[in-house]
């Protein structure tokens, strides 16, 4: 079999754009070759900032030969059209063959395709994916009119080692001829590097000081890392998102470690390791890896061989460089707290939330209502306290601090509100109610934490929906799911007892409208089953705990994971995998005799025959008649279908259902329809699967 390795040399990719972009280039080139009829067995990618490299094996070097039928005139066509479909072909009329069709009888001809040769493929295939390549962002350089991410530098294309003849068109006169050859690390090894196959070049760009590889990258620098800390006595401070980020900026990492001046420690932790990250990508110190407790040092990911005297030179020129943001970041601290909580306030009123929902000043007036009718409804809380922290939360938008670090927006408003003699419970409300932002992030700690960002993320719904815009497909630019998944798993994991629709039509009045959109609940809805599959529910155990009657017209969250959670813990029984299978015979008998006409549920104890239907009735009584439409209430219900599996399976042992008796007959099917009417209440079962 035959292996391609096509090499891509370019100028610096930028590092969030790298996963995605070798995740393509893999897929598309698989799906050409596969279009073409070749059928490639394994793949193989590396991507740095400079290089993206491909090896696709198991390739056919030629297709085999195919015979295809191709269809002619028909039979009492003219002989010059006859004669034209025969030398279109180069057959002679004697070797067309007649067959009929629904359209009449007409001449066709066998004709044997040579199959496709991969050498002859791969120029035209290779060109088309560079020319089309779905960067995100590309542009054009010099005269060129193809456009990439960055100007492209090389195309290398090997068939089994040897060099792919081809020519990259650019437009504007330019072009990249194909070759076999790449460049090594820029200081270190600027000389060109032959290429031969994927292995030699992982190894030949390592000698070149290159890991072209970036699982091996991010492992040297996290080894590295550790290391480096290891040698004080401290850890490093765990940041994967600038780990992978570092790991997309460099191409032989070396990590240097610089001071940080004592005057500066003064300032929070978040302040410093923002400022490091977001300014300089450096990664803080901690005695024990703790965010809040950070020690005087920061280490930098350089991309050059170890040297020492120049290491002290990075170093202190990081330093420097440091100094001066962290001046900025002190600057804005002091300033920032000289500032009075009510000319925050003020100020909030003159800045656009968005066009058509007000000021930041009018956001802040409602989260402060809100969040006082939350804390009342959810109690623990003064609803005063909780409507303050609400009017205070975005305060932090219009300091410098957060203008210069929007990173830091809600983290500074704590420590402003707390500053401005607010106290620390409300201080800490404001600093946490943006939580959570994903799926990583922990829901607020406290119960006003919680009020606030409940508040928050309602406002902005219901204000979003109100004006029309609705995530649609994939687009979603104010992140309303996200808020969304936000309520539902405040709900969730803080066990909240919340009634949505009044707080929706609250939060709608209060952006001027009778009532909230009537499809934001649908939207709610939508998320709790995104959250249910999150925590690892089969789809269908979600589909038939959300089918039940209780959650059609509300959506009651803590209801709704309570139930799912009971539902799915009942199926891992013995019991709840019998009643199942009980189950699917009573829906199965009852939808054959629904086609015949309408079903009773009145049973009448007096026509019983058999022992096994008394003791399935007894079984049946002892279900509740009302609806699992609590938590309790469900996790109760849910537990005493685990009495139902054994008298349902005695009753198909021993009962034939269609008896001769008309009137016993009618009553057996009365009472599976008790049963299903009854197990309704609690969960579709008929959307189980399995």
């Amino acid at each position: 079999m035959t292996a391609v390795f096509l090499e891509i040399g370019c100028e610096e990719i930028p590092a969030r754009l790298q996963a995605k972009a070798i995740s393509d280039l893999q897929q598309l080139l698989i799906q050409a070759l596969q279009a073409r009829g070749f059928s490639p067995a394994a793949a193989r990618t590396a991507i740095s900032p400079r290089h993206m490299a491909i090896e696709v094996s198991g390739l056919e070097e030629q297709l085999a030969a195919r015979i295809t039928e191709k269809r002619g005139p028909r039979t009492d066509a003219p002989d010059r059209a006859i004669e034209g479909f025969c030398q279109s072909l180069g057959l002679t009329r004697d070797k067309l063959i007649q067959q009929d069709t629904e359209k009449g009888r007409f001449y066709f001809a066998s004709c044997t395709e040579d199959g496709a040769v991969l050498a002859e493929c791969l120029p035209a295939l290779v060109c088309g994916l560079l020319a089309d390549f779905p960067w995100p962002k590309s542009q054009r350089w010099a005269r060129s009119r193809l456009s990439w991410v960055r100007p492209l530098r090389a195309v290398n294309v090997l068939v089994d080692g040897r060099p792919l003849a081809g020519r990259l068109d650019l437009g504007g006169g330019m072009a990249i001829v194909f070759g076999n050859s790449t460049q090594g690390h820029p200081f270190h090894a600027p000389g060109q590097i032959t290429l031969k196959d994927f292995d030699s070049y992982i190894a030949d760009m390592k000698a070149a000081f290159v890991l072209v590889d970036h699982a091996e990258r991010k492992s040297v620098i996290r080894a590295q890392l550790d290391q480096v800390t290891a040698d004080r006595g401290l850890q490093p401070v765990t940041d994967e998102g600038l780990l992978d980020e570092i790991t997309g900026l460099v191409e032989w990492p070396h990590v240097i470690t610089g001071e940080i001046e004592t005057d500066f420690m003064a300032l929070p932790a978040e302040i410093l390791v923002t400022s490091m990250k977001v300014h300089q990508k450096f990664f803080a110190l901690s005695p024990d890896g703790a965010p809040g407790n950070l020690a005087p040092f920061f280490m930098t990911v350089a991309n050059r061989r170890a040297d020492k005297e120049k290491d002290r030179l990075i170093a202190s020129g990081n330093e420097r460089v440091l100094k001066a943001r962290l001046s900025d970041a002190r600057f804005f601290w002091e300033q920032d707290r000289a500032r009075p909580l009510g000319d925050c306030l003020d100020a909030l009123s003159a800045v656009t939330f968005y066009e058509g929902l007000g000021s930041l000043g009018a956001k802040a007036q409602r989260m402060q209502t809100l969040s006082a009718m939350i804390a009342e409804e959810l109690g623990g809380c003064d609803p005063a306290l909780a409507g303050r922290a609400g009017l205070l939360a975005k305060t932090d938008l219009v300091s410098g601090m957060v203008g210069e670090f929007p990173e830091l927006q809600g983290i500074m408003g704590g420590y402003y509100t707390e500053h401005a003699g607010e106290g620390t419970e409300l201080a800490a409300a404001v600093s946490e109610h943006y939580r959570p932002q994903g799926p990583s992030d922990n829901v607020p700690q406290s119960v006003i934490g919680i009020c606030v960002s409940l508040a928050d993320k309602t406002d902005t719904l219901t204000g979003f929906f109100a004006i029309g815009q609705k995530p649609t497909g994939s687009r979603d630019p104010f992140a309303l799911r996200r808020a969304a998944l936000g309520i539902i798993r405040m709900i969730d994991e803080a066990d909240l007892t919340l009634d949505l629709g009044r707080l929706f039509d609250a939060a709608a009045r209060l952006h001027g409208h009778d009532r909230a959109d009537d499809e934001l609940q649908g939207f709610i809805f939508d998320r709790l089953r995104v959250r249910l599959r999150d925590k690892g529910l089969g789809h269908d155990v979600v589909a038939a705990a959300l089918a039940t009657p209780q959650l059609a017209t509300a959506v009651d969250v803590r209801l709704a994971c309570r139930l799912a959670g009971a539902l799915d813990s009942f199926l891992q029984t013995r019991a709840g995998h019998d009643l199942v299978a009980g189950w699917r015979r009573v829906a199965s008998i009852l939808e054959a005799e629904e086609k015949k006409g309408v079903l009773g549920t009145d049973v009448d104890a007096s026509l019983f025959e058999a022992g096994a239907e008394k003791q399935l009735y007894r079984a049946v009584q002892e279900l509740t008649d009302s609806p699992a439409d609590t938590p309790s209430t469900a996790e109760a219900a849910m537990r005493s279908l685990s009495g139902l599996s054994a008298p349902i399976n005695l009753f198909f042992d021993e009962v034939i259902v269609n008896s001769d008796n008309a009137d016993v007959r009618a009553n057996r099917l009365a009472l599976l329809s008790q049963i299903r009417m009854k197990m309704m209440q609690i969960a579709d079962f008929g959307q189980l699967e399995g």
